[in-house]
């Protein structure tokens, strides 16, 4: 089994060259406003740099999400994953490592979007978490103005938790941070249920 792959996808790290990816990300407005909630101003090529550091350095997991590439596509025969998008596991605060939580954080460009890999890319990382990392409990949020995501979420098994009344101001008006998450033993339920071989270990 190649664990930086799913059936779709590759999964990869970050390096320096995927500065102008990242610039591509962030001229999206759309697609930042969805994703962070960070006051929306004309990003540079330093915003874009400090975008890959912090997955880079500052993730417990920061990837870039791929489509696999076709030796066809290549001008020297190479095939090279086409970048899409990416994804994060957040840490916890300093000191509190043994709560085995994190929170996931993702975005797809828009000519991706709606073709099931964000589906497929969490999955990935939920997969990531519980068997590989040994995490207990991935959160995830969903701001009120992107009522898909919060869809796509619940239909994915995250269990909403809280919300944060009016925590953003975007495009004039307040707006909701509904707070999501998915336990281990969650998780694993929803795999035997799907009968997938990973929902056989233990909790």
């Amino acid at each position: 089994m190649d664990h930086y792959r799913s059936s779709r996808l590759v999964f990869r790290g970050v390096n320096p060259e995927d500065d102008p990816f990242f610039e591509t990300l962030t001229q999206d407005s759309e697609l930042v406003a969805n994703a962070s909630p960070f006051l929306l101003v004309p990003p540079n090529k330093k915003n874009a740099e400090e975008f890959r550091q912090f997955l880079s350095e500052r993730c417990r997991l920061g990837v870039i999400i791929c489509l696999p590439g076709t030796t066809a596509s290549s001008t020297d025969g190479v095939a090279k994953p086409t970048p899409i998008g990416q994804l994060t596991i957040m840490k916890g605060p300093p000191g509190q490592e043994h709560h085995r939580q994190g929170s996931i954080g993702i975005s797809i460009l828009a000519a991706y979007q709606r073709k099931g890999y964000g589906t497929e890319a969490i999955e990935w990382a939920l997969n990531w978490a519980f068997q590989i990392a040994g995490l207990h409990r991935v959160a995830i949020g969903q701001f009120s103005y992107n009522p898909d995501a919060g869809k796509l979420y619940r239909k994915m098994g995250f269990i909403q938790e809280g919300v944060q009344r009016e925590a953003l101001w975007w495009n004039g008006g307040w707006h909701d941070i509904n707070d999501m998450s998915m336990l281990e033993h969650e998780w694993r339920e929803r795999q035997r249920s799907n009968g997938t071989a990973e929902g056989k270990g233990k909790n």
